[in-house]
């Protein structure tokens, strides 16, 4: 039964992305893509010193790979480029809240190397 309600929030999630679309001005941006699956995605970051103040991203792909860049996305706003380097990618499963199987990994972690990329 908990797993289904993770699984609505997943796809809700992929439906209605939080934070999705380009940030004007962006302080880092990363594009990648899994060549895998075709996923595509996309971050924009807005940095007020060390601290993401603003995040944003465009992307195509699967359910996961959208809903679980959405969900980083609202996560990683006010964190420090310090928090989210120590963020790994069991903690990004953990969020995404589901069990994932290991050919859908690379389509949960993306947005997570995508924003890797814009923090460093």
């Amino acid at each position: 039964m908990q797993d289904n309600l993770y699984r609505e929030e997943l796809l809700e999630e992929y439906r209605n992305p939080r934070n999705f679309g380009k940030l004007q001005n962006s302080s880092a941006a990363s594009k990648q893509l899994n060549p895998f699956c075709g996923d595509e995605i996309e971050v924009f970051v807005n940095f007020d010193n060390q601290t993401i103040n603003d995040i944003s991203f465009l992307g195509k792909g699967c359910a996961i790979s959208i809903a679980s860049t959405s969900l980083l996305t609202d996560f990683a706003k006010g964190k420090t480029k310090k928090e989210l380097t120590n963020f790994s990618d069991e903690d990004m499963l953990k969020l995404i809240g589901i069990e994932v199987s290991e050919t859908r990994k690379k389509c949960a972690l993306l947005g997570l190397f995508v924003l890797r990329d814009c923090i460093k």
